[in-house]
């Protein structure tokens, strides 16, 4: 894609926007966006368990990438690999980048721990012991009695010599490793798992100090440790930690069974090449060497760590009770503003169209939706794509009961989604086992789509009700994402999810679509027609517009789609809350595109896309992140929203993220990210404390209004 020349006809130098230098390389960015998360962990005006909580998160968040994205580019080096990334790295050069970025990382982690949330948390009253040596007498003998009634009957030492090879360690299992000597014999090498069945976090008695002495059950069992390798000396012990291969790839055969295949690969996962070893500083030369050369792994890949191993045990201490002073208060999801919890669900929706904005306005309809459909004398088909669920799912539960009472269910359980693979496996076998048709997703394809479908036998006929969303059908973290739900009866759009159903189950694809774009085969041409229909606008002299949320944003036809709009004059304001391989600032190319990211309480997770049009404005939401997995490898569904009450509510929501002077962090033309920074005598503002308000205050006019429906009975009437 390039520009020739400008309106007045003059020649232009010819821009390519596709050249390397415009783009950011993937992983970069996302440790930028981690980095974000751990800014929350440093803000001052955060509550001493949220800064805790986001701390934990980074820490799992890294996991993940390690696993993955890590071991991926590990992977592509060692089969020799040197093809490019949109930015022009080689796999080699992003690791190296990249390890660099990781080590850094890990240490302003545990700077953030040591230095700032530590003595925080000595001084609120919560105790951590960093040591076992630094137990009071009565604090030893507690911990010691411990062990030996509830932990050492759990736990299996492993020595390695001539019979017994070095042992299996499992993928982020927790272990002490210890050198041990005999009578006669030199030093050997044993080991023991932290069991991750028993709490890691131990609360013992204080002494003469107010609050919560905690201490973790690695420094229980290595005060103990000595217990367990009886007739040797313990010479040195010390905490470590190893990250797998965690990503794998499933046989397209045709005569494979995707499920078991699946259950194959998981298990493989914890075996997989070790790729980090987290040790505790300071840990014994010889011990160290040993794990290294055992484990096979390499200098870059050792990190020592100044504190506890794997940092999400922070979220335990979180959750601690009676520190609720110390947190944010509560929310409660409200009712939605388009909803009366009091009348039938079905009769609303045929009523009018429904948008939800969630955490601020409950999940509960979309479960009540499902399960009322279960029960009701009128549905005749159930039809769902799950791509994750909660551990207890209340919609697993009412899909079984409306196959158990005779409806037609039809169930698309994502197998693939990544780290609940396990978990969709068993609510597959158990929705089969209802009576539920189970499709086992899609040969080579992710189904990442939110779509449900009830069709009902009602007096005018057969109507199909429909529920669109950006995020899961999991009723617990629609508690902590920000999500977009969108319901109706509108025959378009009950087309469309039928066609969508028939394409998933068989094999046949419709040959137009009222309403609904799909991905893989429709929806990438959809953004690109959508985008350049604004460049068209801009370049003779109109007025064009594009707003974009969503989760992530690397693919290059679109990002060079946007730079050539901008290019154009389009201007560009983009939400992106993690990735963006996009560069803004750029002379000629991007100077007209804002980038912003927002880390709040909520994890941002809409999608949602604002179209100018000459202003015929026109609104999006949808499944899919600007990614070449959710454009080109996954079904995903975009759809419009089209009621003038429903688009104004999506363009609100927008605006005032928009305008978020506390929490949005800005991409800079250096490829870093600013928090803003507010005006003298500018109001405050936090978008997803907004949303709050607002949700609350909407909640509160529809209670009014409730109540005034009651008939109240005039003075003087018996």
């Amino acid at each position: 894609m390039k520009i020739g020349r400008s309106q007045s006809g003059k020649r232009k130098k010819e821009i390519d926007f596709f050249n390397p230098a415009y783009y950011t390389n993937r992983e970069l960015s996302w440790m930028l966006f981690n980095e974000r998360i751990l800014g929350e962990a440093r803000d001052k005006n955060l509550p001493l368990m949220e800064r805790l909580k986001f701390l934990s998160i980074t820490a799992s968040n890294l996991d993940e990438f390690f696993m993955v994205r890590v071991a991926s580019l590990k992977d592509a080096i060692h089969s020799g690999s040197r093809k490019p990334d949109l930015a022009g790295m080689i796999p080699s050069e992003q690791l190296k980048r990249l390890t660099e970025a990781t080590h850094d990382f890990v240490q302003s982690q545990y700077q953030t721990y040591n230095r700032v949330l530590l003595p925080l948390m000595n001084k609120n009253g919560i105790h951590l012991i960093k040591k076992h040596k630094d137990l009071t007498y009565a604090q030893g003998e507690y911990v010691d009695r411990y062990f030996q009634e509830s932990v050492y009957p759990v736990l299996t030492p492993m020595a390695v010599d001539s019979s017994r090879p070095f042992p299996l360690i499992r993928n982020r299992s927790l272990n002490l490793g210890a050198l041990i000597k005999g009578e006669e014999d030199g030093p050997e090498f044993a080991m023991v798992q932290v069991p991750s069945g028993l709490p890691r976090v131990l609360s013992i008695p204080e002494e003469g100090e107010e609050g919560t002495t905690l201490i973790l059950l690695e420094e229980v069992i290595e005060r103990n440790i000595h217990k367990l390798f009886l007739n040797y000396k313990v010479i040195t012990s010390g905490a470590f930690r190893v990250m797998r291969n965690a990503d794998f790839t499933v046989e397209d055969d045709e005569d494979t069974d995707l499920l078991l295949e699946i259950e194959k690969q998981v298990r493989k996962r914890q075996w997989g090449r070790a790729i980090r070893l987290e040790a505790r500083e300071g840990m014994d030369k010889r011990l160290l060497s040993l794990l290294v050369k055992e484990l096979k792994t390499e200098a870059d890949d050792l990190y020592f760590i100044n504190g506890p191993l794997d940092l999400t045990v922070l979220m335990k201490i979180a959750s601690l009770p009676g520190f609720d002073h110390l947190r944010r208060p509560p929310f409660q999801p409200q009712v939605p503003k388009y909803m009366d919890p009091e009348e039938d669900i079905f009769a609303q929706i045929r009523d009018h169209d429904i948008l939800l904005h969630h955490p601020y306005e409950t999940f509960e309809p979309v479960v009540s939706f499902i399960q009322q459909a279960a029960s009701d004398e009128q549905t005749l088909a159930i039809k769902q794509t799950l791509y994750r669920v909660s551990g207890n799912s209340p919609i697993i539960a009412a899909l079984a009961e409306a196959a158990e009472n005779g409806k037609q269910v039809t169930v698309l359980v994502e197998l693939m989604a990544r780290f609940d693979e396990r978990n969709n496996i068993l609510w597959a076998r158990r929705l089969e086992q209802a009576g539920c048709h189970v499709i086992y997703g899609l040969k080579g394809l992710k189904v990442h789509s939110k779509i449900t479908l009830v069709v009902r036998q009602e007096e005018e006929g057969i109507r199909r009700y429909v529920h669109l969303g950006t995020g899961n059908y999991n009723d617990s973290t629609a508690k902590i994402y920000t999500d977009i739900g969108f319901f109706t009866c509108s025959d378009p759009y009950g087309e469309d999810a039928t066609a969508v159903f028939n394409m998933l189950s068989g094999y046949s694809e419709p040959e137009v679509w009222n309403r609904l774009s799909v991905a893989p085969l429709w929806l990438k041409d959809r953004f690109l027609y959508l985008i350049h229909r604004e460049t068209g606008n801009a370049k003779t002299g109109r007025e064009a517009r594009i707003i974009a949320k969503m989760n992530s944003l690397n693919d290059r036809d679109i990002i060079a789609a946007l730079y050539e709009a901008s290019a154009a004059g389009v201007k560009v304001d983009l939400i992106v809350r993690g990735i963006c391989c996009l560069r803004v600032g750029i002379p000629g190319v991007s100077e007209n595109i804002t980038v912003r990211s927002i880390v709040g309480n909520y994890l941002e997770h809409a999608r949602i896309f604002y179209f100018y049009n000459e202003g015929k404005e026109e609104l999006y939401c949808g499944s899919a992140d600007w990614m070449p997995r959710n454009l080109e490898r996954r079904v995903e569904i975009l759809f419009p929203v089209e009621k003038r009450n429903l688009m104004d509510d999506l363009i609100h929501i927008l605006n005032v993220q928009l305008n978020d002077n506390e929490k949005a962090s800005i991409l800079t033309p250096e490829g870093r990210y600013v928090r803003v920074r507010k005006s003298p005598g500018e109001e405050a503002m936090r978008a997803q404390d907004e949303f709050v308000r607002e949700a609350k205050e909407n909640a509160r006019k529809k209670e009014e209004m409730l109540n005034d429906r009651v008939f109240t009975p005039e003075k003087g009437l018996v």
